[in-house]
């Protein structure tokens, strides 16, 4: 078993960090954002779940702070943008997604 104070985490902006990766399962990663900063549009290959775990976020048309949980469907496009210096859990599965890169055996 592993686990992890996610209020705790001390996670620079723009510096995510990877808490867990596991091929075939899942990827697990906190993001800090600052006021104003966010994810362009974008799509991956993999279901992504996005938890607030602190401040305030718009996610693919949602707003919410802590508890929010959003989740897209694998190269659904969406968005995300701070609107108060946030900590977010992103969690891909599976990991890597059908026609990731990284999802052919070398």
């Amino acid at each position: 078993m592993e686990h992890w104070d996610l209020k705790a985490l001390d996670v620079e902006p723009q510096q995510p960090q990877v808490l867990d990766s596991k091929r075939g399962e899942s990827r697990t990663i906190a993001l800090r954002l600052r006021a104003g900063e966010g994810l362009a549009e974008h799509q991956v290959h993999e279901r992504a779940h996005v938890v607030v775990i602190d401040g305030e976020v718009e996610v693919g048309g949602v707003s919410g702070g802590p508890g929010l949980l959003v989740v897209f469907e694998p190269a659904e496009r969406h968005e995300v943008r701070a609107t108060s210096d946030a900590l977010l859990l992103l969690v891909l599965a599976p990991w890597p997604g059908e026609g990731h890169p990284g999802a052919r055996d070398p």
